[in-house]
């Protein structure tokens, strides 16, 4: 599904060039849940943000599903991904049904079939239509909001998820709750790569955990 191939990003610093990401190669298969696992600034986000391209690699190469990403329209590469963001990233003055359906109002989608869409995937997250689709982001919960973003990503139904670091405004009880709706996810075969600093976190719902210390792959 997902193939890395010596994938590097390096930035100018007062210090020289340093590489927040260094020759990264690894394969994710489809149907996996692959977790990048590491403290701050290992380089996980960079590697998450250089697969959907919002970040462009200063060298290797990224295939998915046998395709250079670097030959895709950026655009239509990513409306193929969904990305869950680590701040969530809901727009304010947007009710819930709203934000879930941006990415398919920009598609085209007539107003009825965005408002189905996001009634039902409200109904997967547990969260009612009736008392949810009309809400504003201040009047939700992190937990809340955290689902309403998953939500989003999963709005055109993309065989790919991004998840960047999903437990970090979660307390333990709420961390549980995500872990059993990306269960869910995984007995649907999505495809998941998902970055975390929490290791109990991805030990219980990865399929596959890859390490990563100074945007390096640890052996």
């Amino acid at each position: 599904m997902i193939r890395l191939e010596s994938l590097t990003k390096a930035y100018a610093s007062p210090q020289g060039t340093v590489a927040a990401v260094d020759r990264v190669s690894l394969e994710v298969r489809e149907g996996e849940t692959c977790v990048l696992l590491g403290p701050s600034g290992c380089g996980k986000t960079t590697t998450l943000r250089m697969i959907n391209r919002l970040v462009v690699p200063t060298s290797g190469k990224i295939f998915i599903a046998g395709r250079d990403t670097e030959a895709v329209d950026p655009v239509e590469l990513r409306r193929g991904i969904g990305y869950v963001i680590q701040q969530i990233g809901l727009f304010p003055n947007m009710t819930v049904a709203e934000n879930i359906g941006v990415v398919p109002r920009l598609l085209g989608w007539p107003q009825t079939r965005r408002r189905e869409r996001a009634a039902e995937l409200l109904a997967l997250l547990a969260l009612p239509p009736a008392q949810f689709a009309d809400r504003y982001p201040n009047e939700l919960s992190g937990g809340q909001a955290q689902r309403i973003g998953v939500a989003r990503a999963l709005a055109v139904d993309p065989p790919l998820l991004l998840m960047d670091e999903p437990t970090a405004s979660l307390d333990p009880e709420r961390r549980e709750e995500l872990g059993e709706l990306l269960q869910g996810l995984l007995r649907q075969q999505r495809t998941l790569v998902v970055s975390t600093h929490d290791e109990e976190f991805a030990r219980a719902f990865a399929t596959r955990v890859v390490r990563l210390r100074d945007g390096v792959v640890e052996t």
